[in-house]
């Protein structure tokens, strides 16, 4: 692929927009830079708050903890920590310079200012909606489809800024102009210095809060566990450093992640394997880079019918997406990487997504295994064919009824895990 080919700046402009810094989980993120941006404009601190969110981001924030904040959790502290210590500049990175005062005007906040939360009135899977009041003066920030996607800013009822039926002047939902024989052929052929430092970055942030999650006791500490249990083969270090980035993220850890698909599970997920193997098998650095290249925009592939929030767990998409950066490091090209994206997805397509907590750690280490497998069964020249299950004749069309089952299969699915979770304490 040519650098004047519009795939080529398309590509690289997505990996440029997508794997972006994020502290924390994103969805309380979100919610922390939508309140920021309100506080900028209020230019003071609110008498009361108003937070409207669609029921995926109840999901998503319900049981993470938002770093910084000394352990809170939910919808209310993710408001707090944005208006009182929140950077909107830094986007989905909004609280990742808090400092001790703060964390304890974050708490003083929650105390004395009264913030009601609930569900907003909308179609939308991702829609959250801040408003600040203070005296006769507000401040209404809304985003929607995507984490930095700014669709509203109103002030004392004057609107400020609209996406007018577009995008937003932050980043786009992702898009379904991608395909794998095409994402092959870039990865073959960029020019390292147009993606080398965006994929260095993702190397440098989440191996270390990967070895964070393996030295800390966060969460249930699956990535310990599986290094503890099963030994140090590669395969088991592979899922290990995904599982140990997840179990720090998930439970408070303050390191941020490179995130994918709006996901830091998803982006820890889709090169933490991948910088494993390259290891092992002393690939070199431009290897390395050129697989990342691969996986993380398989991943966006894979997700881009499915949508930003769904039922369906992300880190099945991501996991088979290392796995197809696991088979470009040894060599495969279309017929290898198609092998083990088909055999990965017969695997593990139908885990649920219930929210983000400690969990996903676990979940992350069957998806990587999946993706492994998957590389191994088709080394091995075994094959899941089409017409078994969702699969189809041809990858592509396999990843669309991975979307279908997602997107719109799973839509009941994912209204009863929300029922369920709100029914719990």
């Amino acid at each position: 692929m040519q650098a004047g080919d519009p795939k080529y700046a398309h590509y690289t402009r997505l990996l440029k927009e997508e794997l972006i810094p994020a502290a924390g989980c994103t969805e309380p993120a979100a919610i922390a830079y939508a309140a920021a941006l309100a506080r900028k404009e209020l230019k003071s601190l609110p008498e009361r708050v108003l937070v409207e969110v669609s029921a995926n981001i109840v999901k998503n924030v319900k049981s993470v903890v938002v770093p910084n904040t000394g352990g809170l959790k939910g919808i209310k502290a993710s408001v707090a920590a944005g208006v009182v210590a929140g950077c909107s500049d830094k986007k989905l990175d909004v609280i990742s310079l808090v400092n001790e005062k703060q964390k304890e005007e974050i708490h003083l906040f929650l105390k004395n200012i009264p913030i009601e939360a609930c569900h907003s009135n909308t179609d939308r899977v991702f829609e959250i909606t801040v408003t600040l009041y203070s005296g006769n003066s507000s401040v209404k920030v809304r985003l929607v489809d995507s984490h930095t996607n700014i669709d509203l800013i109103e002030k004392d009822g004057q609107i400020i800024f609209s996406s007018a039926g577009k995008n937003g002047n932050n980043a786009p939902p992702i898009t379904p102009d991608l395909d794998v024989e095409s994402i092959i052929d870039f990865a073959d052929t960029v020019s390292l210095p147009d993606v080398e430092s965006v994929i260095e970055r993702q190397i440098a942030y989440n191996t270390a809060i990967s070895k964070e999650g393996l030295k800390g006791n966060y969460g249930a500490g699956i990535g310990k566990l599986l290094m503890t249990r099963y030994g140090n083969e590669i395969k088991t270090r592979a899922k290990a450093a995904a599982a140990a980035g997840s179990d720090a993220r998930m439970s408070g850890c303050e390191m941020p992640v490179i995130i994918v698909s709006g996901s830091g599970n998803q982006g820890i997920t889709a090169s933490l394997p991948v910088v494993e193997y390259a290891a092992e098998w002393k690939k070199s650095n431009e290897s390395l880079v050129r697989a990342l290249v691969l996986s993380n925009l398989i991943a966006i592939h894979l997700k881009s019918g499915i949508g930003r929030l769904s039922a369906y767990c992300g880190a099945v998409s991501a996991g088979a997406a290392a796995g197809a950066g696991i088979a470009y490091l040894s060599g495969g090209r279309m017929e290898e990487i198609s092998g083990t994206l088909v055999n990965a997805l017969a695997i593990v397509s139908g885990i649920v997504c219930d929210g983000a907590k400690p969990s996903c750690a676990a979940k992350i280490a069957a998806a990587v295994d999946a993706g492994i497998l998957g590389f191994e069964m088709h080394s091995s020249d075994r094959h899941f064919c089409p017409g078994d299950g969702i699969i189809a004749d041809c990858l592509e069309n396999t990843i669309r009824n991975i979307g279908r089952l997602g997107r719109e299969g799973m839509k009941i699915t994912d209204k009863e895990i929300i029922r369920i979770m709100l029914e719990q304490p």
